[in-house]
């Protein structure tokens, strides 16, 4: 069966709305669970790892398990495995809502993860299948990408909403109705879409990238946050390297690859990822920062941080939707590169702020970096499918989808690891203080909250200004130091894409004169 379909322009629009509706609840997801967790720690009593592992088992085996779920959608079906992910995401979704141990509850992001794995690359994959037009096919990318943007957004201001009304469950119940429109549009709407000589799917290749990507990220992870003085770090980072270079010699020999590795001397394919990656971290790194930093220093309660940090991603919507007629005026080149050089300077404006800034200097630098991001992500994914063979498009879609799980999880442990250590290493706790509320509070801003509550006000108060001052000169060095970041990226990517095809502007159309409609005419009709 073809990788591209040919349907009439309302079944293409159509059949889109369905793929948004699909990566907007994925992204919700995503996001939806960061206000729940006190609930979570006070019903299901988590152990501190169990804790962690609740956040986190979603977005790793997700990452583990995107291009292998991309080249099985090549295989099997677009379409069905769209399909057979959502049925899969509402079981798993039952399960988290009702889950009676945290142990269960990590099960149930686990499962959540692997179906969303067979979503993302799908959605993305069947754009391509769908709008086999450049144009149509950015602006498509565009709604995409804002949708998924969006999505993240919603996750905590609909989770804020939920938690004041229901119980830590009804986030998770959230998807079954959306999840129930999904399947019926999806099998009514879309096309099916595969690659017609997929080879076999290699199951060694599947494990390698599973354990070389949940291997890498879980030691960026665990050494931001721990250092590497426990030894299952440096275990699981030459574990995962190990696993990663096995994979990537494995697939230079397969006649049918899980993912062909060579796409990555295509210097487009090679700068949209990067681009992608680095943008992630600098996104990641500022919302996980900033969420703190709203309600801890400036006192905004979990409703308000969220709706605080919207423009971030409003600008994310609209840079998302602007980028195909920007790539048209100025070139992907250039677009892409404007987009890393704006979102570093937006992230750079939070090197200043101090803990009574006004909001809207804030919300300036959350404008910026979302809009830029919104730009640089949609593009990304554009240059990924455009220098990707048509056949291999779920596997390369999934190469741009893991960048953006990649990057999520770099941002988290880079920035927060460096607003950690400058915050312990400046924090001053008053003498006088017992040991357990001084460790407690040397742990994180959090922490020292929760000391001050246990402490007298002559001692509470000077500990809760040093402790957010020290955060907040970790939030300046962190800002710089990712806003020098993404200049890297930008010059890194204006230099990629030096000479290369669809980097310059489109040309104009010329004028259609009565003799090449007649042309046309008889080509499409087989007369000469």
């Amino acid at each position: 069966m073809s990788s591209t379909v040919h349907l009439r322009p309302r079944q293409r629009w159509t059949g889109l709305a369905v793929l948004v509706l699909a990566v907007t609840l994925v992204a919700v997801d995503a996001t939806v669970l960061s206000l729940a967790i006190p609930s979570i720690s006070e019903t299901l009593r988590p152990s501190g790892t169990q804790l962690l592992w609740i956040g986190d088992a979603y977005s790793f085996v997700l990452a583990g398990l995107l291009v292998s779920m991309g080249s099985l959608s090549d295989r099997i079906g677009r379409k069905k495995l769209l399909l057979i992910g959502s049925t899969a995401f509402g079981a798993a979704s039952l399960l988290a809502a009702y889950a009676p141990s945290a142990g269960w509850l990590i099960v149930a992001r686990a499962l959540l993860g692997v179906a969303g794995a067979t979503i993302m690359p799908s959605t993305l994959s069947l754009i391509r299948s769908l709008f086999p037009d450049d144009r149509e096919r950015a602006t498509a990318i565009g709604i995409w990408g804002a949708a998924a943007t969006a999505g993240a957004a919603l996750g905590p201001v609909v989770g804020g909403v939920l938690l004041e009304h229901f119980w830590w469950g009804s986030v998770f119940l959230l998807n079954i109705p959306v999840l129930l429109l999904l399947l019926v549009l999806g099998a009514w709407l879309l096309p099916e879409s595969k690659d017609p000589n997929p080879g076999r799917w290699d199951v060694l290749s599947v494990l390698l990238s599973l354990v070389g990507v949940i291997g890498v990220v879980y030691a960026i992870k665990e050494a931001a946050a721990h250092g590497l003085a426990r030894w299952d770090v440096p275990v699981t980072a030459v574990l995962g390297a190990a696993a990663l270079t096995v994979f990537v010699r494995r697939q230079l020999r397969l006649d049918t690859p899980l993912l062909d590795v060579r796409l990555f001397t295509d210097r487009r394919f090679t700068a949209a990822v990067l681009a992608s990656l680095t943008a992630l971290i600098g996104l990641s790194g500022v919302v996980f920062v900033t969420s703190q930093y709203l309600q801890l220093v400036r006192g905004y309660p979990p409703l308000k941080a969220g709706l605080a940090e919207l423009p971030a991603f409003a600008g994310a919507v609209v840079g998302g939707l602007l980028t195909a007629r920007l790539v048209r005026r100025t070139g992907a080149r250039t677009a892409l590169t404007a987009g890393l050089l704006t979102m570093g300077a937006g992230i750079g404006m939070l090197g200043w702020i101090q803990q009574d800034t006004t909001y809207l200097v804030l919300a300036a630098a959350f404008l910026l970096v979302g809009t830029a991001e919104g730009v640089v992500y949609t593009l990304g994914a554009d240059l990924v499918l455009s220098a990707s063979p048509a056949d291999k498009a779920g596997a390369a879609s999934a190469v741009s989808e893991t960048a953006y799980e990649l990057g999520t999880a770099l941002g988290i442990a880079l920035v927060g690891s460096v607003v950690g250590a400058l915050y312990t290493g400046r924090l001053v706790v008053p003498a006088g203080a017992d040991p357990a509320a001084a460790a407690q509070a040397g742990e994180s801003l959090g922490g020292a909250v929760e000391a001050a509550h246990g402490l007298p006000e002559t001692l509470a108060g000077p500990l809760l200004a040093s402790a957010r001052g020290a955060f907040v000169h970790g939030v300046n060095v962190a800002a710089i130091l990712a806003g020098v970041l993404l200049l890297g990226a930008a010059v890194l990517s204006w230099r990629l894409l030096r000479g290369l095809p669809g980097a310059a502007p489109a040309p104009a159309p010329e004028q259609d004169r009565p003799e090449d409609r007649k042309e046309r005419t008889l080509e499409e009709t087989g007369v000469r």
